[in-house]
């Protein structure tokens, strides 16, 4: 059998967006810390061959990602129907999730051919833009209470550079290594929120926040075996670390994260000239906080985690370098955090 090509959407780097499913947090019942804090890379967006460099030129992958949830988990990986806030006069708030969000990610890429410590070397920037439909209603088992009903209009998130990105290629594999940054320019503030009956106001995120509120330096390391050498079908493994910094407004520095991102893809011909192909295969993601957060407002007893499984499929025209791949996961065993749907979809083409 022939070597598969390697066309450009198969082949590109994976993300990791702002966007995070971290807007719910601005459920207002308390502070950030309180109710958990979400890191930058979202594992549900780069597809199966996205930590792999494609050949040198010019990129630009456009991604969709949508993310859908009626569930928040707590530390046990319960739903959450009520919180209890106040420390005196201590009152039991009913909690109604519904969140809708969906962000678009530009991303352009320029894979060199120049070579570093042996392997190829690349880089891309990445702007996000978002927006967010949130629905939460609070009401309390006395009858006093209030409502959280915001819609979050469509704006500009932080932004992801990566300007190292290492590609060592060989016949059966590829090992890549990348170091990039989150930078804080996303729409992000705080608001004062009365509580319920005598508790008095707090400091809690803007519920039209569109940003996380702090930078992040994210390392990123992809192992992907190809079992034939024509490449048609690839594993791939890549493990993301999360550094934060300190939060805007709080004094309150995020925990580590780490994330991994699996899958097995399968390129199947589906003409003769192998001009068009089809690619399918299974994928999945975990991601932990790893470390306590740190600060007077933090909260070391909450480490978030999910998990989800789903799947990809894709078309690719090898002449045009174009691809469209869509994939779906479904998440499970979710603590401190939500619990939701992802569907994303993306489309590559070469300059």
């Amino acid at each position: 059998m022939k070597e598969a090509p390697t066309p450009t959407a198969t082949r590109h780097v994976a993300r990791g967006l702002a966007y995070g499913v971290a807007l719910l947090t601005t459920l207002s019942v308390g502070s950030p810390a309180q109710a958990g804090e979400i890191g930058h890379y979202s594992a549900g967006i780069p597809n199966i061959r996205d930590f792999v460099m494609p050949e040198p030129g010019f990129y630009t992958q456009i991604y969709n990602y949508g993310y859908t949830t009626d569930r928040l988990n707590d530390s046990h990986g319960d739903k959450v129907d009520s919180v209890t806030i106040g420390r005196r006069d201590r009152i039991k708030l009913a909690v109604d999730v519904d969140l809708d969000l969906y962000a678009l990610a530009p991303t352009f890429i320029w894979a060199s051919k120049y070579e570093v410590l042996g392997a190829r070397y690349g880089a891309y920037i990445t702007p996000s833009f978002a927006t967010a439909s949130v629905g939460a209603s609070l009401s309390t088992q006395t009858g006093r209470g209030g409502s959280v009903d915001s819609t979050a209009d469509f704006g500009v998130g932080d932004l992801f550079v990566q300007p190292l990105w290492l590609d060592w290629s060989f016949r059966h594999w590829d090992l890549t290594l990348g170091y990039g940054v989150y930078v804080p320019v996303g729409r992000y503030g705080t608001e004062t929120v009365t509580l319920p009956g005598d508790l008095g106001t707090i400091n809690a995120e803007a519920t039209d926040n569109l940003g996380l509120g702090f930078w992040t330096h994210q390392i990123q390391e992809g192992v992907t075996w190809y079992p034939w050498e024509h490449k048609g079908t690839a594993v791939a493994l890549a493990a993301t670390y999360e550094i934060h910094s300190a939060k805007e407004d709080y004094d309150m520095t995020p925990g580590q994260d780490l994330s991994l991102n699996y899958g097995i893809s399968q390129y199947v011909p589906l003409d003769k000239g192998k001009k068009l192909l089809l690619e399918v295969g299974p994928a999945g993601y975990s991601s932990w906080q790893v470390t306590d957060d740190h600060g007077s407002d933090a909260m070391n007893d909450l480490h978030d985690q999910v998990h989800a499984a789903g799947g990809q499929i894709g078309l690719t025209y090898v002449p045009w370098m174009a691809a469209l791949n869509v994939h779906y996961f479904y998440e499970y065993a979710a603590k401190d955090r939500f619990q939701g749907e992802v569907l994303g979809a993306s489309l590559a083409l070469k300059f």
